[in-house]
């Protein structure tokens, strides 16, 4: 298997790679970009996707910061342990945090590169946002996400998702993501649609890019 193989982006996905190429550096010498959205809808895939077509851009995943004891109280973790070296063009650490063994692992190094994606639950709350060069939102309704991420996850993590679903609501409804997200991501069967959000200057509903390739090799 040839594992140096990346699958050729649809046009929606490399469009907006070469957007994100031209915006300013917003956290030391990186663009921070940020893919929230509610779980279970697309987040780690589109960023995936995102980051093979930024020739292999890192990304820094929330579920990673985050741990069984705070869901969404991992602020200032994040601050220290990222935001804060990478903002000053130091290579950051940050431990990991194992969800199936409910502790955090050893120091992962984070080397500040042109562009890093930071994708989860809470990219864009509002103690990160202003080290954002961009933030892209996931646009699935929550309950058509969270029914997704249930599946996904199944039978072996229905409790998980029965305390998780109160703490993302009560998550959203004290600092809210959406309305200051400059991109709306939309997965249609073929491919990727990425429309103006809420806080950009094009109108909400006019499409920037769409691809047209099948999600398979986006």
């Amino acid at each position: 298997m040839n594992t140096s193989f990346r699958p050729t982006p649809c046009p929606a996905v490399r469009d907006l790679a070469a957007r994100v190429r031209g915006l300013a550096p917003s956290c030391g010498p990186v663009r921070l970009v940020g893919v929230d959205g509610h779980a279970g809808s697309g987040k780690s895939t589109f960023a995936e996707r995102l980051a093979a077509a930024l020739d292999g851009a890192p990304v820094l995943r929330l579920d990673d910061i985050a741990s069984h004891d705070a869901l969404f109280d991992w602020t200032g973790r994040l601050l220290d342990q990222l935001i804060e070296p990478l903002s000053h063009g130091r290579t950051a650490h940050y431990a990991p945090y194992d969800w199936r063994a409910r502790r955090f692992g050893s120091p992962c190094p984070l080397a500040p590169a042109p562009v890093i994606l930071v994708e989860g639950v809470g990219a864009g709350r509002r103690a990160l946002r202003p080290h954002l060069a961009l933030l892209l939102w996931m646009d699935l309704p929550r309950e058509e996400a969270w029914e997704r991420g249930r599946s996904r996850d199944g039978e072996e993590q229905r409790e998980f998702w029965d305390g998780w679903v109160p703490a993302e609501r009560r998550h959203f409804a004290e600092d809210p993501s959406r309305p200051f997200a400059d991109l709306l991501v939309r997965q249609r069967h073929e491919g990727y649609e990425v429309l103006a959000g809420p806080a950009g200057t094009v109108g909400p509903d006019q499409s920037l890019t769409q691809g047209d390739g099948p999600p398979a090799v986006c």
